[in-house]
């Protein structure tokens, strides 16, 4: 079924990796010029993190009053000590200036695979118990087996990697065994770091033998005409389990183009024709490691 724009399950969310550096008072005004664009067309959601630089007291600093905005934030790293990511929480809070947040996600599903996995959820549990964090979960990458770690703690909320290209958690039913569990699922990295939109002279050297793929698809989505921004922003808006689709933006500009291609129309494309089979393309921390 193809959905009409105001039909969408999921709304855009606003990602915030790329406010760690704001570089000053410049960098800080385009920040506020990207929630001036995002509030009036209705980009409330904020999803942040403990290890994004300065980007939380960055927002802080920009939010206008009263503030339309709700946000997610990320923990630390559980390798830094239970007292620390409580610590560190709190201190979030602060950094961005509100009283409490809509969610805290524990940054890296791994830490709750351990064996201080339960620990670290107790803190997640304590923090919400106090009104701080009005839902806790996590955030993770396939490989985390994301249903069962939802199976074994009962989390408000998970994060996970969906695109057009990496359909794997759609495919191995982990979506939909959320929904039946009645967990809220935001969706990220749904351009998979741009990797949709390179020209195969542009890939890093790892990604080389993926580039022929790459091409068919981006040939299969100009014969259906359908723009790329469009296809993968449809592809996981349309998601009839997920609630929110963040989307990460450097500039006021970045969010006009994206917030115009969520009003476009769903393209008819057969969508699981166009995903792919390499794990190496489909995680991003594999690009960065090769390049090394």
């Amino acid at each position: 079924m193809s959905l009409t724009p105001d039909s969408r399950r999921a709304r855009l969310g606003l990602g915030t990796a790329q406010f760690a550096e704001p570089r000053g008072r410049g960098g800080e005004a385009e920040i506020r010029a990207i929630l001036d664009t995002a509030a009036p067309a209705g980009v409330t959601l904020v999803d942040t993190a403990a290890a994004y630089g300065d980007a939380e007291r960055a927002l802080g600093r920009s939010w206008p009053f009263p503030s339309p905005f709700s946000v997610v934030t990320r923990t630390v790293r559980l390798s830094e000590g239970l007292d620390r990511i409580e610590h560190r929480a709190r201190r979030s809070l602060e950094r961005l200036g509100v009283a409490r947040a809509q969610g805290l996600l524990v940054h890296a599903a791994e830490d709750l695979h351990g064996p201080d996995g339960r620990a670290l959820w107790a803190r997640l549990e304590r923090l919400k118990g106090e009104g701080l964090f009005q839902t806790i979960g996590f955030s993770a990458h396939a490989e985390d087996d994301p249903a069962a770690l939802a199976r074994r703690y009962n989390p408000d909320l998970v994060q996970l990697p969906v695109s057009l290209l990496d359909q794997r958690l759609i495919h191995d039913g982990t979506l939909e065994k959320l929904a039946e569990q009645g967990v809220e699922v935001h969706l990220r990295s749904v351009f998979l770091k741009g990797l949709l939109f390179m020209d195969r002279e542009a890939l890093p050297a790892r990604l080389a033998h993926a580039g022929p793929r790459l091409s068919r698809i981006r040939r299969m989505l100009a014969e259906a005409g359908a723009d790329p921004l469009q296809a993968a922003l449809s592809f996981a808006m349309d998601r009839p389990e997920a609630s929110a689709v963040v989307v990460g933006v450097a500039s006021a500009a970045e969010l006009r183009a994206v917030i115009a291609a969520s009003h476009q129309p769903t393209p008819r494309l057969e969508w699981a024709a166009l995903s792919i089979d390499d794990t190496t393309a489909l995680d991003p921390r594999l690009w960065i490691s090769s390049a090394a």
